[in-house]
């Protein structure tokens, strides 16, 4: 992982306000928050709103002022963490003075609760936000999932932000024993938007899509055993290409450390694919496939220790957001052990010879857009300037 040298000062803002700085710790987040964001700022007709981030390329693109790249530097799991915990800390503190020192009218903590609800509560104790007597408002857009694990944060969530914004309808609920109710809205899934450009589509014709994840560490684990269960169902008859998708360079140096066939293509995300089948972790892209209904299974594999607190912790039957809002396993998941190349080449051979199996899957992908749909209060960026106004 590559890390700037410590200690290291975050830039100055480019105006002599803030506006708004957001803080997105990973690539899904990035790209959250930059459409909201480049939509927040089509609506500024004076030009005078100054947006400042801690993200990635997507925001930088929108219009924000990139303090920091974010996505460069994000890790996955308890053990990750404690490994680049130094580096954590000092840019932990570095956001903080940067606050006090600029004091934006408002941060947006976008998903990552890990380091997010932890700045919220110490802006809080230092008297930097509202909740603490400061001058900056704290709004957090899409939830941590406090339904499935840790639904004891909502308490000190409550304490510490002063409005929330979530991506899936039952959500609001979730905080209506504590201070937040009423300030919890439910702004549509961004990945039902009228205007949003998937990054996949369904074509029983096209190449099988291996999406290994979007941080270095994910990848590291999951790539080899997808990998290897492609192989062994391109050991039959009749095979298909894949193609494997990667958001960032950090990705593509870890993919191209393995033996790659001629049969498999890199491309980087954006680039739309058409795909006739899936094995994909359980992150952003799973939805996206899940959306676009490309049958296909989950494929999940941590460190043992990490996977050891999470099944202490984490109490939902499924790890794939599909399957969790559709209450049915759209998606087989395949976890740990049970992810070996065998289970994963059989699945395969059922995503693309099976018919029942893709009217499962067209079916549960229009329930979830009927789920996920945008409600009429408007959009996250509509939310957004409601709080700022």
């Amino acid at each position: 992982m590559a890390q700037p040298a410590l200690p290291f000062r975050l830039p100055a803002p480019r105006t002599s306000h803030v506006d708004l700085l957001v803080i997105a710790g990973e690539h899904s987040g990035d790209q959250h928050a930059a459409r909201m964001v480049r939509e927040f700022l089509s609506h500024d007709q004076g030009n005078n709103l100054s947006v400042c981030a801690l993200g990635g390329p997507e925001l930088a693109g929108a219009g924000a002022q990139l303090l920091h790249d974010m996505t460069a530097t994000s890790v996955i799991g308890f053990v990750e963490v404690l490994k680049h915990f130094s580096f954590f800390k000092a840019l932990f503190n570095e956001v903080l003075r940067w606050v006090s020192v600029y004091k934006p009218r408002a941060v947006c903590f976008v998903d990552y609760p890990g380091m997010n609800l932890r700045l919220a509560n110490e802006m809080r104790k230092r008297g930097l936000s509202v909740k603490g007597g400061g001058p900056t408002r704290t709004l957090f857009y899409i939830s941590p999932q406090i339904w499935a694990w840790k639904a004891g944060r909502r308490f000190s969530m409550a304490r510490n932000l002063d409005a929330m914004a979530v991506i899936f309808p039952f959500e609001p609920a979730c905080y209506d024993d504590t201070s937040l109710k009423g300030r919890v809205e439910f702004v549509g899934h961004p990945f039902v938007a009228a205007d949003y450009a998937a990054p996949v589509t369904y074509n029983p014709d096209g190449p099988i899509l291996l999406l290994p994840g979007s941080r270095k560490q994910a990848v590291t684990r999951i790539f080899p055993v997808v990998l290897a269960g492609y192989e062994r169902y391109r050991a039959t008859a009749n095979p298909r290409p894949a193609a494997v998708l990667y958001p960032s360079a950090e990705v593509l140096s870890v993919l191209r450390k393995f033996p790659i066939p001629d049969s498999i293509t890199l491309r980087p995300t954006g680039e739309p694919v058409a795909a006739s089948a899936v094995l994909t972790s359980s992150g952003t892209m799973s939805m996206h496939c899940a959306l676009a209904g490309i049958p296909g299974a989950v494929v999940y594999r941590i460190s043992p220790l990490t996977y050891l607190f999470g099944r202490l912790l984490v109490k939902v039957p499924y790890i794939g957001i599909a399957n969790l809002l559709l209450k049915e396993p759209m998606y087989p998941e395949h976890i740990q052990g049970a992810a070996s190349p065998e289970a994963l080449a059989s699945q395969l051979h059922d995503c693309l010879e099976n018919p029942a199996r893709l009217a499962h899957t067209e079916a549960c992908a229009a329930k979830l857009r009927e789920i996920l749909h945008q409600p009429t209060t408007g959009t996250a960026a509509d939310w957004l300037a409601r709080q700022l106004a």
